[in-house]
């Protein structure tokens, strides 16, 4: 009984001292910060999802027209991803980063002058969209598509064209709540437009019979609806009262403090929605199984992608409003808390999908050799799911801290400099079909996962956290904003001598834009104006020259 008692003791003992190691790795606030990601994040996937599913259920309708009516929208809706709504999104991620900080900050004030420089920016924006979207025809026969789907494609694009400043405004509106901490109301608006937008889609196909066309009017009224349902919640409920205070000419100034965030932030986005919009177009060059195999997988990507980009905005707004703050630490905690939670629901996913993977691709089709393949597939895509949330994370806490920058290099050279290097001669040269472009995008995801996990373990986030106050406009950027050495032996804290900090971005944050005179301000932002108003010109004029050597 003794010997029992004794070995039940240092059992005990035993059990509390792992306990109590394993608490100390745990940094204090840490569970408190990972309830407070997951409130985010919850309605931030679902946002996402609403926002995904308005062109998913045009693609269902018109699944039902016939084949070349499928293939025409689904081209339709690649091309304005591609090279609109990807655009778009890219240059108001620059939001995550200002609107976060600023309104952590408590600059209210400045949030208001930030979304109104956003809003005039992406209006510009949409005129070399438009260059590019008039002349969808030309490019999709320069590609080698069929002609009659390359038609009812730019019939698509064209009815859509004015419903693209629509989707632009709802993207900046759904930031311009998200960096405050309100998700809701772009749950609740998109669960009603998609609700619509399956109602007009039944209206426009099956009793006015409009085809490929009313699938096209019915996205188009999505997005306007998206955008102006989305406004009338926030006015109805005042949710703007405490940051908009009326136009100013103040957001004709300091462009190039939100161009210099917008254009690495639209890269790191464009970069890897292109890719995979690349990886469908490059299997459909091998077989109908290869295409069907990639659509299957990609919807499935997209899918799962969407629970560690809750987290991964979840993050971004979560290290913002710390920083903006002052709270170092507390930003160094949020940024822990997103890798931690991103990693354990991927997890989660890559066993539920590795699991279901000869049974999941009935969801999509009964095809039995595109079951087969996708089977195949998915049986080393699983870990890919880990791999890519990582990234998606550190995207996240990333843009939060404004390094956009050094986000846009790593997915340039990741997908670019190693993903297609190796996939596309697996693909063709090797003869493994989109095996081949898995295991190179497997590959890139895996280095630059890393990368980007030593990046913010070597980061200085004392300095982040001055860069950060400074764009909020609470620390005078003359002012002596030195950043003190980081905290020995935190996990997210650098050693003196191993700071990551751009000088170059440092010094462009302490030297914003010279405040012009309100009539040169004026001048300028005409000449931007006049700019991209040329590009649409010479659009249009391209857009008539192929037309007539064509007929």
């Amino acid at each position: 009984m003794d010997g029992g008692a004794q070995r039940s003791t240092f059992t005990g003992w035993t059990e509390s001292w792992a306990v109590r190691r394993i608490r100390r790795l745990v940094p204090l606030g840490f569970k408190d910060e990972v309830k407070e990601l997951s409130k985010l994040s919850a309605p931030v996937m679902m946002a996402q999802f609403m926002s995904y599913a308005v062109s998913f259920v045009s693609t269902v309708f018109c699944g039902h027209l016939g084949k070349t009516e499928l293939a025409g929208v689904s081209l339709a809706i690649a091309v304005i991803n591609v090279t609109g709504i990807s655009i778009g999104f890219g240059l108001a991620s620059a939001c995550d980063t200002l609107i976060s900080q600023t309104y952590g900050s408590g600059n209210l004030p400045r949030v208001g002058v930030i979304l109104q420089r956003s809003i005039l920016i992406l209006l510009l924006a949409c005129f070399p969209c438009w260059a590019i979207l008039i002349n969808t025809e030309p490019i999709l026969l320069a590609v080698r598509q069929e002609p009659e789907v390359a038609s009812l494609a730019q019939m698509y694009v064209k009815i859509f064209m004015p419903a693209l400043p629509a989707a632009f405004m709802y993207s900046l509106q759904s930031r311009y709540l998200q960096n405050q901490g309100i998700i809701w109301p772009q749950v609740i608006t998109g669960l009603i437009v998609n609700l619509l937008n399956a109602l007009i889609n039944y209206i426009v196909l099956f009793v006015l019979k409009m085809g490929v066309a009313g699938s096209a009017v019915a996205n188009t009224l999505s997005e306007f609806s998206l955008a102006g349902f989305l406004y009338v919640y926030i006015m109805w409920k005042g949710l703007h009262k405490a940051t908009w205070m009326g136009w100013s000419k103040e957001c004709l100034n300091d462009w190039k403090s939100y161009v210099n965030l917008a254009i690495p932030g639209m890269v790191m986005m464009c970069i890897e929605w292109w890719t995979y919009e690349i990886g469908s177009f490059l299997a459909g060059l091998i077989s109908e199984v290869e295409l069907g195999t990639q659509s299957v997988v990609y919807q499935l990507a997209n899918i799962a992608y969407m629970f560690p980009l809750g987290f991964s905005v979840a993050g971004n707004v979560r290290v913002g409003n710390a920083l903006g703050a002052g709270e170092t630490e507390q930003a160094k905690l949020s940024a822990k808390a997103t890798m931690f939670c991103a990693g354990s629901v991927s997890i989660c996913l890559a066993v539920l999908i590795g699991s279901l993977k000869d049974h999941i691709s009935y969801i999509f089709t009964y095809d039995e050799q595109i079951r087969e393949r996708v089977a195949e597939i998915i049986s080393f895509y699983a870990p890919f799911i880990l791999l890519d949330a990582m990234s998606a994370a550190s995207g996240g806490i990333i843009r939060g801290a404004g390094k956009q920058r050094v986000g846009a290099i790593c997915y340039f050279l990741g997908y670019y400099g190693i993903g297609f290097p190796i996939g596309i001669p697996l693909m063709f040269a090797a003869k493994q079909g989109i095996k081949g472009l898995w295991t190179g995008l497997f590959t890139c995801v895996s280095l630059q996962s890393v990368f980007l996990i030593f990046y913010l373990v070597r980061l200085n986030w004392k300095a982040v956290t001055t860069e950060a106050q400074i764009r909020a406009g609470v620390i005078d950027s003359s002012s002596n904003t030195s950043p003190q050495p980081a905290d020995a032996g935190n996990s997210l804290s650098p050693t003196d001598n191993g700071d990551l900090v751009d000088a170059e971005e440092v010094s462009a944050v302490k030297n914003p834009e010279v405040q012009l005179s309100y009539r040169s301000l004026v001048l300028r932002r005409g000449f931007a104006l006049a700019g991209m108003l040329l590009i649409l010109a010479a659009g249009i004029i391209i857009n008539l020259l192929v037309t007539n050597l064509v007929t």
